[in-house]
């Protein structure tokens, strides 16, 4: 999906940037020296940073797509929801509910987190994980927004925490693939996330956020959780659990399909 998280890129600022940012613009192969010796500073190994930026390149497609991003939405509510919340995709979500629903009561009663407000999330992203999850390389992805100057600390940051998801064994390099902005997995977090909010709720020792339904479930419930949100409290505009949910997605239309969707799947 052409996700709008990207308007919250637009504004975002990142907590765990580096300290002293490489600087961007200019040779990108230099740019990439520096930022693979910033990295090994930070503990990431020779292997792993030669394995991720040996020989990446830019990419101008990526910057194409990002320029041509306004980070606003031109349909109405109605419209939107119109397009993203169907029958077929309802019943998939309920479908999900009752495949998952000793996982799903676990995570509740571990983060307090309604099932159906994950399922939708999970849904809209990726459509369970059966959708698309990005097809291109993370790391080529974000080196290219890194070295362009317009928020080079912001994807420095998310290049480094990248790094950090294979150090960790989390994922291997093959599995490094995203979309747009770099996004990763089957509800769609930034590399710096997946770093904060991951969950091994498997217990197979490594967050695992493209193949694990567990742990995919769990990390975006504790992403929520940790961000304020509360069982059995409403979640519609104003609320303060619709609050909460700005940490997934700041565009308030996107926030309301997700409730929308929530609520068909609860049948109310």
């Amino acid at each position: 999906m052409l996700r709008f998280r990207l308007a919250v890129i637009l504004a975002a600022c990142l907590a765990t940037g580096s300290a002293e940012a490489a600087r961007c613009g200019g040779d990108f192969n230099s740019f990439v020296a520096s930022m693979s010796a910033e990295a090994a500073g930070a503990g990431i190994s020779q292997a792993v940073i030669s394995q991720a930026l040996g020989g990446v390149q830019q990419d101008m497609g990526v910057l194409n797509f990002d320029r041509r991003q306004r980070g606003t939405f031109k349909k109405s509510f109605e419209q939107y929801v119109a397009t993203r919340v169907g029958s077929v995709r309802i019943n998939g979500g309920r479908a999900m509910l009752a495949r998952h629903a000793a996982l799903l009561t676990q995570i509740e009663q571990r983060f307090g987190v309604p099932r159906e407000i994950l399922v939708a999330i999970w849904g809209l992203e990726t459509d369970f994980g059966k959708g698309d999850m990005g097809k291109l390389p993370v790391f080529r992805v974000l080196a290219t927004m890194a070295h362009d100057c317009r928020r080079t600390e912001l994807f420095q940051g998310e290049l480094l925490a990248a790094l950090k998801i294979v150090q960790r064994g989390d994922l291997r390099i093959n599995d490094m693939i995203g979309a747009y902005a770099g996004e990763i997995g089957q509800t769609q977090f930034l590399p710096s996330s997946y770093i904060k909010y991951g969950v091994d709720f498997d217990g197979d020792g490594r967050v695992d956020l493209r193949h694990s339904v567990a742990d995919v479930l769990a990390s975006t419930a504790n992403l929520l959780h940790t961000n304020g949100f509360k069982m059995g409290a409403p979640y519609d505009e104003g609320s303060a659990n619709f609050e909460a949910m700005r940490e997934w997605n700041h565009a308030t239309i996107y926030r309301k399909t997700i409730g929308y969707f929530a609520d068909q799947l609860a049948a109310r």
